[in-house]
């Protein structure tokens, strides 16, 4: 790991990625397509903040190397979950 602040502005720029894809489902799809890229909207700014706030505050009693390896484990898992869901909408 680099520092936080990369670690950061990496996160942001992922979800921010997943964000403009569900955009797009949401400008371009059906009605039904628009409703479910607004859930997927909400549960990437709630991830995003998340995650940014975890990045911010180590949890106490683990090592650096141990806790930023499980966060960026959590992160990859959620974020394939997020656009294996997006790309099944499309």
């Amino acid at each position: 790991m680099a520092n936080r602040r990369t670690l950061k502005r990496n996160i942001s720029q992922i979800c921010t990625d997943l964000f403009a894809e569900c955009i797009a489902m949401s400008l371009y799809g059906t009605q039904n397509e628009k409703e479910n890229a607004e859930t997927l909207m909400h549960s990437i700014i709630k991830m995003e903040s998340d995650f940014i706030s975890r990045v911010s505050h180590a949890e106490p009693g683990m090592t650096a190397k141990a806790y930023f390896k499980d966060l960026i484990g959590k992160f990859k898992a959620q974020t394939t979950e997020l656009a294996d869901q997006i790309s099944i909408s499309e």
